[in-house]
Parts: structure tokens; sequence; C-alpha cells
């Protein structure tokens, strides 16, 4: 299958909102469900795009997934430090999965972050359960960071994003 990785357009966000919320309350990764607050975080994809940069993954028209990239220093970084890029949101529809989206989402993005004058590394966040994300970023040189693993909800005791870092 030909992908074509690019910036997203205005006209689809709706869809890319939509397969991110989906693939998030499909593999049971938000602990309150349709009721979580991040699921319209999810959705926004307008709000992403206007702070970072919101990449697609396109075949035969349809949007079949997407990434948020977040460049050194920028406002959605939720690890990075200064001289480092950030991936969020990497989300792929179910009826595309299997087939590389994920993979060449997360490569368009190592792509991008070399290609930043000053970048060191690239660093993303990821849940305990997301076996075949993790399979994608040890694959594509990505290294474990414990030291790093935080909780976004300090109020709730259960919640460790893992992370990991790619040296650039």
């Amino acid at each position: 299958m030909d992908i074509d990785i690019r910036l997203a357009h205005p006209a689809e966000y709706a869809a890319l909102g939509e397969i991110t919320a989906q693939a998030y309350l499909q593999d049971g990764l938000l602990d309150f469900g349709e009721s979580d607050g991040y699921l319209g975080e999810l959705r926004d994809v307008a709000k992403r795009a206007a702070a970072a940069q919101v990449l697609v993954a396109v075949a035969h028209e349809r949007v079949l997934g997407g990434v948020t990239f977040v460049p050194s220093g920028g406002p959605m970084a939720d690890i990075a430090a200064p001289d480092e890029a950030e991936i969020r949101m990497l989300a792929v529809a179910r009826q595309a999965r299997g087939r590389g989206v994920g993979e060449a989402l997360v490569r368009a993005c190592v792509e991008r972050a070399r290609a930043l004058d000053g970048c060191a590394g690239l660093v993303l966040s990821t849940q305990r359960t997301m076996h075949a994300a993790h399979r994608i970023y040890e694959r594509l040189g990505f290294t474990r960071t414990p030291e790093r693993d935080w909780n976004p909800l300090p109020e709730l005791d259960d919640i460790t994003l893992l992370t990991y870092q790619l040296t650039l």
C-alpha cells in the first residue's frame, strides 16, 4: 500500500480526531472511557495543529492515522527538554493496522527531528499496554528512559506513562 505522510489539511481534522479518539477508546487507553477528559484533547486536531505539526498517513485519499510532532521547545511538549522534539498522540485506524502506517508516521517524525537545528533527541510517552507501538519504537532505535516515566494525573496513583528517547 502506498502511504503518503504529510501535514494534515483542515478538512481532515475531524476524521483524524475521530480516528485518534476511537483508537484510544477501543484499545482501552482512557481510564474513564467516553467520559474521560482527555478524549476532547484527542479529538481537537485544530488545537494541536495550531501549536505543533499534525501529520497524517493517507492512502487513496483516505486518512489512516496521524501523529502530533512537537518541535523543540513547542508548547505541546510534555517531557521534551529544550533541545528535544516530542511525538504525541500516535493513532492508526483499526482497519489500517498491521500495514506499516504507525511506523511510517514515527519515521516521518524522526526525519523532521533530524532536520531541526540543534535538536539532539526525540522523546515520547506511551502507556504500558501499547505493545505494538513499543515494538515500533524499539525497532527504530528508541530506548526506554525509565528515569523520565511520569504520571499525567498525580491525583491517581495507578497511571504511569513510560518514556522512550531516540538520540539523534
